[in-house]
């Protein structure tokens, strides 16, 4: 039996336990497929700007740090297909550059991205292809923006 590709994910909003720490959060994941170890966690979650050795509960992360853990939740695995929905949902301007920076990394691997976002000019920066979805049903599609 086939399976499907590894795929990453980040809902808008996303939700760890609480009373974990966020290298606590990714190692639980971690846990449930055995694909990443500490060391590939700890370097996610630097990646997207946030402390490995910081020892605060998830609880008591601000949203920008929130958004920043699903984003590594999402990555740090290294999966084949990477589902963002939102990615730059309370994240400011620096944050944003690193989600850009971070997509281009996985493009630039091989990944493939699916990108949900209100934000147009965020999108044509990002994106091979978009498409337009009104009432649940895809409008339209415009292909030859981002470049890898």
């Amino acid at each position: 039996m086939d399976f499907p590709p590894s795929i990453g994910v980040l809902l808008e909003n996303p939700a760890f336990l609480p009373s974990y720490t966020g290298v606590e959060n990714l190692q639980l994941i971690a846990s449930l497929r055995g694909v990443a170890d500490d060391a590939q966690i700890k370097t996610a979650i630097s990646r997207v700007g946030l402390d490995p050795e910081d020892k605060r509960k998830y609880k008591k992360y601000s949203l920008g740090m929130k958004q920043r853990l699903g984003i590594a939740c999402a990555v740090f695995e290294k999966p084949d297909i990477i589902i963002l929905d939102e990615p730059t949902n309370a994240l400011d301007t620096d944050g944003v550059e690193l989600v850009a920076e971070i997509i281009s990394q996985e493009r630039a691997r091989g990944a493939l991205i699916v990108l949900a976002s209100h934000e147009k000019e965020y999108l044509y920066s990002l994106t091979d292809e978009i498409y337009t979805i009104e009432n649940g049903r895809i409008k339209g599609s415009m292909r030859g923006y981002a470049t890898a």
